[in-house]
Formats: C-alpha cells, sequence, structure tokens
C-alpha cells in the first residue's frame, strides 16, 4: 500500500489516494532514470506502471505549479485500442479522480493536473526532427517494449531529457538479443536503472480465470508456457519440429552444465555455408557420443567467413588437430568453395585434422530424414546450457513451411535457423547411420526361405 495526497483543490471527499503495490515492484517506486518491469502474462505490469502514471501526476505540480507531461509509447500504434489509454482510464475510475481532480479524458489525450497531459503515440511515427516535441516530457511509458527497434530507442532516449524525467518499459521477453533486453538486462545497466522481474505469481490479485488460464497452457502448451507465463525467452515456436522435445529437455534436467569427458572423441558436425555477405551460414555443433548420450557441448556460427576464421575459432576452443577432435562434413563437403576453389574436407585436413569421407547423401526428403533422426534421439541428447543457447534457438524456431490455400506442408522452411538445425540434424544421422550400416542383410537359405 502506497499513499499519495491529492492536490490541492481536490475533491473535499478525498485526502489521500491510497494505491495496492505488489510487493515485485516495489524498487520502482523511488525516483529513477529507467524503470523495467519484464516478465509472463499475469503479472500486473501494465497496471502497475499506469496506476504510477496517475499518482506521478498528481504529485509533480508540487511547489512549482507546473504539471506532468507524459507520453505512453508503442513501437506501431496504428489506433487508441493499442494504447494504455482505456487502462489508464480504468485506474483514474477505481480512484475515483475526475475532473474536479485536474483529470479530464479527451478521445485521444488525457489532460492531467495543472495543464499537465498524458499523450499515446507510435514510435515509427516519429523522426529526428518530430520527436523533439518531446523534449519537455517528464514520463516515457514503452508497453509491449520487446518491439521497440534500436533506432527508435536511440531517438527516445536522448529526448527525455528534463531534469527529474523517466523512461519506463514493461516487456514480455522475446529474445536475449532484443534491444530492450540489451539495454535494461544486459551486464551494463544504466546509470539510475532500476529493473524487475514479475510474474503470475508476484501478483496477489491474478484473476481465478487467468489462473485457470495458466493451469490450461501448462497442460495442452507446456511448449509455450515458460515464455508466456514465466517471463522466458521464446525457445519455441509454434509448429516447431522440436518444441515438445526441447520443452521437455528443460523439465527432465537435459539442458545445464555439461562437461566434455577428456577420454572420448570430440565430434564437429558441420552444416556447410559459403564466402560472401549473401551466403548461406556455416555451423559448427560440437558433441559427443557417450554410451547411448548424446552431449552437446558448444556451437558456432558464422555468415560469410572464410575457412581460416572457422579454423581459428576450432584453436580458440581447443579442438585442435593434436586433441581428440574430428570432424563430420555433409555430402558437400568435398564441394569447392566458390572463392578460394578449396574443398572444406581438403581444407581441414591440410590443417590436420581427422576428416571421414563425409556423410552420404540421403536423396530425396533429407532434412525430414533429419527432422526424424533427431526426434528419436531427442531423449538422449543433452545440452551445455552456456554455450549452446543459439543452437537451442534455432532449433526452437525450425518449422514447416505451410501452404496456407492448400493447408499442406512443404517441409522444412529455409531461414535463419536452417543452419544450425541441419548440423544439429547431421549429428544425429551420423549417430544412427553406423548401425544402421551393420544391421545384418537378409540371407537366403534355399527352401527354408529368409533369415534376418
Amino acid at each position: 500500500m502506497r499513499t499519495t495526497p491529492l492536490s490541492p483543490g481536490s475533491n473535499d471527499t478525498l485526502s489521500v489516494l491510497r494505491i495496492e503495490t505488489a510487493e515485485v515492484f516495489t524498487p520502482l517506486l523511488e525516483p529513477a532514470r529507467y524503470k523495467g518491469a519484464h516478465g509472463g502474462r499475469g503479472s500486473g505490469k501494465s497496471h502497475f506502471f499506469a496506476g504510477l502514471l496517475v499518482e506521478d501526476s498528481l504529485a509533480e505540480p508540487g511547489l512549482t505549479g507546473e504539471g506532468l507531461r507524459s507520453v505512453c509509447i508503442r513501437e506501431v500504434q496504428k489506433d487508441l485500442t493499442q494504447s494504455a489509454k482505456l487502462l489508464i482510464e480504468d485506474k483514474l475510475s477505481n480512484f475515483r479522480l475526475g475532473e474536479a481532480d485536474g483529470f479530464k479524458v479527451f478521445r485521444d489525450v488525457i489532460e492531467t493536473p495543472k495543464d499537465g497531459i498524458i499523450i499515446f503515440k507510435g514510435m515509427q511515427d516519429y523522426t529526428a526532427e518530430s520527436v523533439k516535441s518531446l523534449e519537455k516530457f517528464k514520463r516515457a511509458w514503452w508497453e509491449e517494449a520487446q518491439t521497440a527497434t534500436q533506432h527508435s530507442l536511440n531517438l527516445l532516449r536522448p529526448t527525455i531529457r528534463e531534469e527529474g524525467s523517466e523512461i519506463w518499459a514493461s516487456w514480455n521477453p522475446r529474445f536475449d538479443d532484443d534491444p530492450i533486453d540489451q539495454i535494461l538486462r544486459g551486464a551494463n545497466l544504466p546509470t539510475g536503472a532500476a529493473v524487475v522481474r514479475a510474474n503470475w505469481s508476484d501478483n496477489p490479485w491474478l484473476p481465478g480465470v487467468l489462473n485457470q488460464e495458466r493451469l490450461d497452457c501448462l497442460r495442452d502448451a507446456p511448449e509455450q508456457y515458460d515464455h508466456i507465463w514465466e517471463g522466458g525467452y521464446v525457445s519455441v515456436v509454434e509448429g516447431a519440429y522440436y518444441a515438445p522435445y526441447l520443452a521437455a529437455a528443460q523439465r527432465e534436467g537435459r539442458i545445464g552444465r555439461v562437461a566434455a569427458d577428456p577420454l572420448m572423441t570430440i565430434r564437429l558436425h558441420m552444416d556447410i555455408g559459403g564466402t560472401g555477405a549473401k551466403a548461406d551460414a556455416f555451423a559448427i555443433v560440437a558433441d559427443q557420443f557417450i554410451g547411448k548420450e548424446i552431449r552437446v557441448l558448444n556451437y558456432y556460427e558464422a555468415q560469410g567467413q572464410p575457412i581460416a576464421a572457422h579454423l581459428n575459432w576450432m584453436h580458440a576452443q581447443g579442438y585442435t588437430p593434436d586433441s581428440r577432435v574430428q570432424i563430420i562434413l555433409p555430402h558437400d563437403g568435398d564441394s569447392h568453395d566458390k572463392v578460394f576453389d578449396v574443398s572444406y574436407a581438403s581444407a581441414f585436413k591440410a590443417a590436420g585434422y581427422d576428416v571421414p569421407e563425409p556423410v552420404p547423401n540421403q536423396g530425396k526428403g533429407a532434412a525430414m530424414m533429419r527432422v526424424e533422426s533427431a526426434r528419436r534421439l531427442f531423449p538422449s541428447i543433452w545440452f551445455n546450457e552456456a554455450t549452446t543457447g543459439s543452437l537451442r534457438k534455432a532449433l526452437g524456431w525450425y518449422h514447416e513451411k505451410r501452404d496456407q490455400v492448400r493447408k499442406v506442408g512443404l517441409g522444412p522452411d529455409h531461414d535463419w535457423s536452417s543452419n544450425g538445425a541441419d548440423a544439429f540434424g547431421l549429428m544425429c544421422v551420423a549417430y544412427e547411420e553406423p548401425r544402421v550400416r551393420a544391421k545384418p542383410k537378409p540371407v537366403h537359405h534355399g527352401a527354408g526361405g529368409w533369415m534376418g
């Protein structure tokens, strides 16, 4: 519970505004240049900031008599139904605040005490020149900040410059490289930043119907649960081939600290890219086969880089020719690079590595054969969490391309996730392939028929 005195001239029946606040948001009550709240659905993030904006609008006039200018922002806002305006109006109604208290609601703005104002804008509507209109604003609340582009943030941050001004952000995280996460969840927070993680479990007023939605999601779509309800990064996309398998690996503790066995061979399974800005990415999955377990130790991906760059990474990781390292290439490993006219197999052999014959071309349907092989083996696969994040991100996205007119699948969609998924699939095929070759052929014994 926090209280704010109402400004002079307010409704005589109210002398103090009382606002209940969940404990998780307490660090955001003190003045701070940046305030951030990230987490999953049902946490009350938006409700907290809407109430805080009303509170600050009441408190700001103080002795100076100047009202608070605030802007509520989204990256794209086509109409006010996408804004926080209705939520702020609901807060004013709940707090029993109206024109007598200095608040007046119009179609596209809300006036606040002492000629203050709250406006609602999409950052894509601003240019370097027009954004200067916000220079006298002291509060900027960015909703759904996970969609904020770096360009928009670069425009806003130096514009909100008044003494005592604050920039707020509320968001459900998507990816760790989204600009807002880089700024407010990175290694070096901006000076004067207060950031909290808030989830449904931090909300003492979570509605029962919303909690039932959460439980249904946990039951029916466990691969989506962590992102939607616990504020985790997107690890799977709907329809992704490996979505339930990654979720199971997380639940079963197979994503964590996985160390290499120094006595066992480290295999570098590769997906061939090329040299040049438009070439496919080159990917390496570093792994070990330990009995019936597959331990995924490391992951590397680079686009348009020469073979020397890949060798430099391998040496930096300790994957040197004199260690227990074997390079496993796909069927095109003998193909020549278009720029340097040398095959990957010959280049790695020249560097001193053990390079067996490339895995044979599986022919038509090879991509789905890799998917099916990976699905069979997934329950036996362990991931080193610290070094395989980009790979797991790719696996969580790798999905089927659909013909929306005919409602049929067209096989794996070739996009940014394909190279990591293909290197991972090659690992699985290479694990199973010796067993396929070792399977005894049927032998005919005359009239007695065929025997396995």
